[in-house]
């Protein structure tokens, strides 16, 4: 399955500058997602992070791994169109993260992000970044999805 950027703005809470992914170009219901951003010199973060020497902000990988594993959330949660409007993904812990290489202008950052375990509303995913196909960051995260009105 194949989201566009106007289905993921149907899913996800965030708009622009904050909506870090661009294409979902794979979910597997249950299982894993997988998504990209490209990575351009008009991103309002290299105003300044840093001047002359940009390089995408560790923090912004991390939320683009969130925010495709809530898209995988929503899928595998089978939320119906009016659920969505009214549910969200909380994150609850980040842990072992790790930065391996540094995310430029010019690179397409692709997201995995598998789903480890989900117990009620609680969801482990385990999410890595690539370029090139060369692993750029990890982390394990836990989620809960929750009412908006909570």
């Amino acid at each position: 399955m194949v989201l566009d950027v106007m289905q993921i703005q149907q899913i996800l809470p965030h708009r622009v500058p904050f909506l870090l992914i661009d294409r979902v170009t794979e979910i597997k219901i249950g299982e894993y997602v997988e998504a990209y951003k490209n990575i351009s010199i008009s991103e309002p973060v290299f105003q300044g992070h840093f001047p002359g020497h940009p390089i995408y902000p560790g923090v912004m990988i991390v939320e683009g791994m969130a925010q495709a594993g809530a898209i995988l959330a929503f899928y595998t949660g089978n939320f119906d169109a009016d659920s969505k409007e009214n549910k969200l993904v909380y994150f609850m812990s980040i842990d072992n993260a790790k930065f391996r290489k540094p995310i430029r202008p010019g690179d397409r950052l692709v997201y995995r992000v598998g789903l480890i375990k989900r117990k009620a509303a609680v969801w482990v995913l385990s999410s890595k970044a690539y370029v090139d196909d060369e692993l750029a960051c990890e982390a394990v995260f836990k989620a809960m999805v929750i009412d908006k009105d909570q």
